[in-house]
Parts: structure tokens; sequence; C-alpha cells
């Protein structure tokens, strides 16, 4: 499956039991949530889907078990966040074995690269695969940034195709159009930043909150696309308090508390995560319950197929 990298692509969380086991039935309830509201891809193994407490074996099966329950009706990702270039190939080589659509790949983790080890470690694995790759660009979690020099270099890799640009800087967007033009197509990451970015020009959005509330998040996108900005606009000032949430440390905990209130998935999560408690979880409650309380009606045809 090519990928069209446009629209919405959840960046899922990953559901577990009480017994610390993958929640399958849970997972599958929201996959089928975010392909309901009109997402255009899924995006397996990141950050918020706590990827660096997964087994390998867990990733794996989760890869496999999304692919039977999405059914080639949108592209699937796995993302890739590994110490060291050998793993990073593998796990490239094994995703697209299994039948993956595409990655997301990260610079080398646990080690400030230079440019040069950065570029060598994504030539590494873009020559490994045939599958599309997105580079994701967060120098503010992950403390290596892409620079426009950088992308200059990759852009003669046909596979690497998109680029999910959460420096936090709205104006990169720009100065990616004007130095490359559509050569990459570029996703905001950054879901505070999110409605900016698209009308800036990006073409996509990998998305957290979408997990708790995914026809809004379409919503947004589309009408944005349609030119209906007003429209747009009305929903993303009711979101941004809960859009925050996906820019502290424990978005993890947070977005999974939404994805509860909204009846789309537990709460739990894996050590050393721990469940937030106290004083942190009534703010972040208060927070979600009252965009609950006011929740807008969506404009008809703005989310779905």
């Amino acid at each position: 499956m090519a990928i069209k990298w446009t629209g919405v692509f959840p960046a899922v969380t990953t559901k577990f039991t009480a017994n610390d086991e993958l929640d399958f039935v849970t997972f599958d309830l929201n996959i089928e949530a975010q392909l309901e509201a009109g997402a255009n891809g899924i995006i397996l193994g990141g950050s918020l889907g706590e990827a660096s407490v997964l087994t390998e074996e867990e990733k794996f099966g989760l890869l496999s078990h999304t692919l039977e329950v999405v059914k080639d009706r949108v592209p699937v990702l796995l993302n890739i966040a590994e110490a060291t270039t050998k793993k990073a190939v593998e796990v490239a080589k094994k995703a697209e074995s299994l039948g993956a659509q595409g990655l997301m790949l990260l610079p080398p983790m646990r080690y400030y690269a230079s440019a040069e080890e950065t570029l060598a470690f994504f030539d590494a694995v873009a020559t490994s695969t045939s599958l599309p790759i997105m580079i994701y660009n967060n120098p503010v979690d992950y403390k290596i940034e892409v620079t426009l020099d950088m992308f200059e270099a990759l852009a003669k890799y046909p596979n690497v195709q998109a680029i999910k640009e959460s420096t936090r800087d709205v104006s990169n967007v720009t100065r990616l159009i004007n130095r490359f033009g559509d050569r990459f197509k570029i996703f905001t990451g950054v879901d505070p930043l999110a409605m900016e970015s698209i009308v800036m020009g990006a073409d996509g959005w990998v998305a957290g909150l979408v997990d708790a509330f995914p026809r809004e998040t379409v919503a947004i996108f589309n009408l944005i696309k349609e030119n209906r900005i007003a429209e747009a606009l009305t929903i993303y000032r009711w979101f941004l308090p809960v859009l925050e949430l996906d820019i502290h440390p424990k978005l993890v905990q947070y977005i999974k508390l939404a994805e509860v209130a909204t009846g789309l998935g537990t709460e739990t999560v894996r050590a050393p995560r721990l469940a937030v408690e106290g004083e942190e979880r009534k703010r972040v409650l208060k927070i979600i319950n009252d965009a609950l309380a006011v929740r807008p009606e969506l404009p008809a045809g703005s989310w779905g197929k």
C-alpha cells in the first residue's frame, strides 16, 4: 500500500491489562473509533505508545495484530526509536517482512549524535528497507534537531517522504516549504500547535489527543483544508486546554485519562510510569471534564470516511 501523506495519523496508545499484558480488546475498540472518525493512518510504538517499555515480541505482536484489524483500510506505520543503528535496521527489516506499510524514524536514542552520525543512522535505515519513512524531528524532547541542511542530504532517498515537525516552531513549516516545495510531506506533531501548522501548509497531523477525541481531531483538520477556518477555530479553541496535555512529560498518563473519560481506553500504564494521583489527577480530570461538559456539535460531514 502506497501511503497518501495527508490527514490525521493517530499515534495510538498501547493498552495494558491489570496483569501487565497487552490488552487487545480495548486496543481494537480504539482503533475502530479512529477509523470510524476518518483517520488516514495508524502509528504504533511511538513515545505515546510506550515503546520504550515494550518487549520486541510485544512490539511486533502489536504490529501483526493491528495489520489484521485494520485490513488495509489505512496504512499502519511502526515507529523506530532505537539506541543502535544495528537494531534500528533490524526493526525496519522485520516491520517490512510483517507487512507494515511505513515507518516513523527517530534519530539515535540515548546518545547525542552529531549531524554526521545522525545522517549515517538515517542512511542505514533508509537503505535497508523499501518502506516509506517519516522522519520524526523533535529536538525539544529528544535533543537532536534534524536541520534544513540535514533534510537536504536526506532528499536523495526516495523512501524518505515525510517529516513529523515537532520543533515547536511553527515557522519551520514555512521554512521547509520554502526550501523543499513538496519534496517532503509535512505533518504537525504538536497538538497545541496543530491548527497553526496546518493553516501554514502542513499536509497532516500526527495526533495524540485524537486517541480520546477522534472525531473532533479529524473535523479540525478537514475544516481547515476546506478553508472553513472560522468553524475549525471554534472547535480548536474549545479543544486547546485538552490538547495542551500532549506537551507534558506525563502525556501518556494524561491522554489515557482522557481515553477513559470518552470510553475509548483504560488508564493502565506500564512501570516505571505510574497512574497520576491526588491534586495532579484532579487537575487533569477537571480539564477533561470541563471540555466534555461543553463538547461542541461538529459540522455535518466534517469527520468520517
